[in-house]
């Protein structure tokens, strides 16, 4: 079982039916260079292990996490979608459910996991917020999922918690990165992309500042989390800039049944 010390709880304001923690690299059996809770099946990790390591996350949680295909795009799955979708992972980003005891789960090793819950504790949402989904509007879409599967729900009643990313030290960038952002208000475009002296056309980009910005555009005041650094956290945390063949670890929320 995963001990306690081996998870990152969300530093957050919510009703005490939400339930959420990230797991980082410790705690399984994964051997190197995917040691060693390695939760991601296409990471090129032993298939075996993985599934031994999925089996001691599982034995953490309500029900087995619905995991997703993740593309880096804006889809979002939903109760109905993943009724309708038969068996298999969705090709998705971003999940959303207002059942309780269903566990949303996103993997990362550098993109950022952001976690989302109403002020009711009845709709909660996860997104795989990389570069690429975050400029073409996952973090908009998962919202606006919460907003459809709970009639007067308003951005304002949801809170944010942005979990283990790379950090704005480590994320170096090009201009087809600046350029994705080019519709993004200025004012927070600008300190989010810092040129590096010498090397014309690259930035050090933070992924929490832009998350920061789309999100508060919509009107969300209640944001937290940001902080970490998966590229230089390398006891806690897989990341692929860093050591390009790595594992995965899992973002996860559900709704228990108290309040």
């Amino acid at each position: 079982m995963i001990s306690s010390h081996k998870r990152v709880e969300p530093s957050w304001e919510v009703p005490r039916s939400i339930q959420a923690f990230c797991s980082t690299r410790v705690g399984g059996v994964s051997q190197p260079p995917f040691d060693s809770l390695n939760l991601g099946l296409n990471a090129g990790d032993d298939c075996a292990d993985v599934m031994q390591n999925r089996a001691l996350l599982r034995s953490t949680l309500p029900s087995e996490p619905i995991w997703l295909k993740q593309i880096h795009g804006v889809t979002v799955s939903t109760p109905a979608l993943r009724k309708s979708s038969g068996i298999g992972p969705i090709e998705a980003d971003a999940s959303v459910t207002n059942i309780p005891h269903e566990v949303l789960a996103v993997l990362t090793a550098d993109c950022m996991p952001v976690l989302f819950a109403s002020s009711a504790g009845d709709v909660i949402g996860v997104a795989h917020a990389g570069w690429r989904g975050l400029s073409s509007g996952v973090l908009e879409s998962t919202v606006q999922a919460m907003c459809t599967l709970s009639p007067g729900l308003t951005p304002q009643d949801i809170s944010v918690w942005m979990g283990p990313a790379i950090g704005p030290a480590a994320f170096e960038v090009g201009e087809d990165v600046l350029h994705a952002f080019s519709g993004q208000d200025h004012s927070a475009l600008s300190p989010a992309f810092a040129p590096i002296i010498g090397r014309p056309g690259k930035y050090l980009a933070n992924l929490y500042l832009l998350a920061k910005s789309r999100l508060s555009s919509l009107g969300l005041t209640q944001i937290t989390g940001g902080g970490f650094c998966t590229y230089t956290d390398q006891e806690r945390f897989f990341s692929y800039r860093r050591d390009k063949v790595t594992g995965r670890f899992a973002s996860m929320i559900w709704i228990s049944q108290g309040k």
